[in-house]
């Protein structure tokens, strides 16, 4: 195949008969010249595949493009594409287009996507913080780009972030399971230092410090290491000695571990759990799970970052979107003493 040469601005001024400098002005202001110029040069645009760089265009004027960036961990997880569809649903309605980079959930590749994604001058962006420290953000934000971070606030940064109720919805699951009779109840998650988890943590021992229960290190496993496998994690605290009558899962990843522990154990629904996160087959599953919106999550992230560029000096807002449990049969059952 022979690759053709793309056609310029001069390209399209000769076919249409007209002066490179009204191209550019049909591109850039349409309403100055007149209607049978404007479907001339259009006509001839299209024959030529020709299409504006905007970028280029931005570049010279020392502006922001009209796409937005979007960092997230990796692309096996649901909740960050479905964050990335709520975000491009709500820029698209507003004429704005989204680039998503990754990290692979990693903190050392968190700076250097920001600076490849601030390179092409994107009008705002949008991240889910990695890295413990943000603040080598702030010059950009200095220079009026908006920076909306998403599920956990930026650290070391003045940002606008929208996280979900995190402390709340692990809160009322484990007060659930208390109301049943549990007391020995698990809690795991795989990370464990990030700001979700955090607050997820705090709302499981808030819970069963109302319940007179303050000795749950036993029954937390709070693991920094994404390489194990939440299976063998969950496997070892069931194994232990006292093991709990009930899990909570921090995230989808964990909960599907759980998921296999207990069928590989033969369980047989002795075992209460509720996972943090919903996913495709936990209907079919029964699963009990802590659930949000991560569509929604997405769009609102957008509208403060389409609000921020209309106000760039205006105060800093952190937004929590609710969480809700929906009881599919995992987290109903009582303690596996009153069911043997």
């Amino acid at each position: 195949m022979t690759v053709q040469n793309r056609a310029t601005l001069d390209d399209v001024a000769r076919l249409a008969g007209v002066s490179s400098k009204t191209v550019s002005r049909v591109f850039t202001s349409r309403e100055l010249v007149a209607p049978e110029t404007v479907e001339r040069v259009l006509a001839a645009a299209k024959r030529l595949r020709f299409r504006p760089n905007t970028l280029a265009r931005s570049l010279r004027r020392g502006g922001a493009t009209n796409t937005f960036g979007f960092i997230m961990g990796e692309l096996g997880n649901p909740f960050y594409y479905k964050v990335a569809a709520g975000i491009e649903k709500e820029l698209a309605a507003h004429g704005f287009a989204l680039v998503v980079a990754t990290t692979d959930d990693t903190a050392e590749g968190e700076e250097r996507v920001a600076d490849a994604l601030l390179a092409q001058r994107v009008g705002a962006l949008l991240l889910i913080p990695v890295a413990d420290d943000q603040s080598y953000l702030e010059g950009e934000r200095h220079l009026g780009t908006p920076v909306i971070a998403i599920d956990r606030p930026a650290r070391n940064l003045v940002a606008d972030s929208i996280v979900i109720e995190n402390h709340r919805g692990v809160y009322d699951a484990t007060m659930r399971l208390l109301a049943r009779g549990h007391r020995r109840i698990g809690y795991v998650c795989n990370p464990a230092s990030v700001y979700t988890q955090a607050e997820r943590l705090r709302g499981y021992r808030d819970a069963l410090a109302v319940y007179g229960v303050h000795d749950s290190a036993r029954w937390e496993r709070l693991v920094d290491d994404l390489s194990i496998r939440p299976d063998g994690i969950v496997a070892d605290l069931l194994a232990s000695d006292d093991a709990p009558t009930a899990l909570i899962t921090g995230n989808n990843r964990v909960t599907v571990g759980a998921l296999r522990v207990l069928r590989d154990r033969h369980d047989d629904g002795r075992t209460a759990l509720v996972g943090f996160d919903d996913f495709d087959t936990a209907d079919v599953l029964g699963v009990t799970v802590i659930s949000y919106d991560p569509v929604e999550l997405g769009r609102r992230a957008a509208m403060l970052a389409l609000e921020r560029g209309g106000d760039p000096s205006g105060f800093t807002r952190q937004i929590e979107l609710p969480t809700w449990i929906v009881e599919r049969g995992t987290g109903e059952r009582p303690p596996r003493e009153e069911n043997a």
